[in-house]
């Protein structure tokens, strides 16, 4: 019986031990996760850990659109360059302007980057990073349509693309526009002679005219916004906006934002009164 009893023990000592290792080694790789956890910094709030899950346009170049596969332009460049600063893996993908900032303020994406202009009332339905850049209204049109001034459109079959600042001002100036859900899709109204003119995001209709315009589409005028541009972030997600503007200063310091200026728009001047960011970064002055 004695020896049967110390046997018992012995064997209940040997499962004590084969606990105690796996609890030691549970509590290693719980550890380890900790480890892992703290190397991604601080909650951001994100869908997915680790990844910026960013909505763009596709179709609005030199700002945001696809080439090869791949989405690029000013605006997915620079936040791309943002969430490296902040170790995420961006992820874009393409949806409607008209839709966008819902989408983000309802978590469907984390941030919103579209050459987004900053409006009071767009601030009831998302929150803004920092401006990060500065946009000039355009005038699309015809070489043969005689329009030269946005004083010209009145009586004029103007299109706007739903949702956009440029929507708002043709609202504002009475012109009863035409919405489409797209840019490719007012540029080709003006192809195809069913709209007198495009009130554009001028960058955008610039070169979409060159490029698309198929030599009969101009940009026959532009004027400066008052307003910035910047991304858009859910109005209940203070840290994602508060790192992104930290991180989009370290961009403009380390002169990535200038770079992406003078590669997106060469020759462009910035306007005198406008500092990207928080104003607080130094920047070189792109050239002209």
């Amino acid at each position: 019986m004695r020896r049967t009893v110390v046997r018992g023990f012995g064997a209940v000592r040997r499962v004590v031990g084969i606990v105690g290792a796996i609890g030691l080694l549970g509590a290693m790789v719980a550890c380890g996760s900790d480890d892992g956890k703290a190397a991604d910094g601080p909650d951001l709030g994100l869908i997915k850990a680790g990844t910026l899950r960013i909505g763009t346009l596709t179709d609005a170049p030199p700002n945001v659109y696809v080439k090869d596969g791949k989405f690029t332009g000013f605006d997915n460049d620079l936040i791309t360059a943002v969430a490296a600063k902040l170790n995420l893996k961006p992820e874009f993908v393409g949806t409607d302007f008209s839709a966008l900032l819902s989408q983000v303020n309802g978590g469907q994406f984390d941030l919103g980057s579209s050459s987004i202009t900053v409006t009071e009332a767009r601030k009831k339905t998302v929150a803004f990073s920092n401006g990060y850049d500065f946009g000039y209204l355009g005038l699309n049109t015809t070489k043969d349509s005689g329009i030269t001034t946005f004083d010209q459109l009145s009586g004029k079959r103007v299109v706007v693309v739903q949702g956009t600042v440029q929507d708002d001002y043709a609202t504002q100036k009475n012109l009863n526009p035409v919405r489409v859900p797209n840019y490719n899709a007012a540029l080709g109204q003006l192809k195809a002679g069913t709209a007198d003119a495009w009130v554009s995001p001028a960058e955008i209709g610039e070169k979409m005219a060159k490029e698309q315009g198929g030599g009969t589409v101009i940009l026959a005028a532009k004027e400066l916004s008052d307003a910035p541009m910047a991304f858009a972030v859910a109005k209940s997600n203070d840290k994602l906006r508060e790192a992104v503007n930290k991180a989009l200063d370290e961009v403009i310091a380390d002169g990535t934002w200038t770079k992406l200026v003078e590669q997106y728009y060469p020759g462009r001047a910035v306007p005198a009164n406008f500092k990207p960011g928080s104003g607080s970064a130094k920047f070189a002055t792109p050239k002209a």
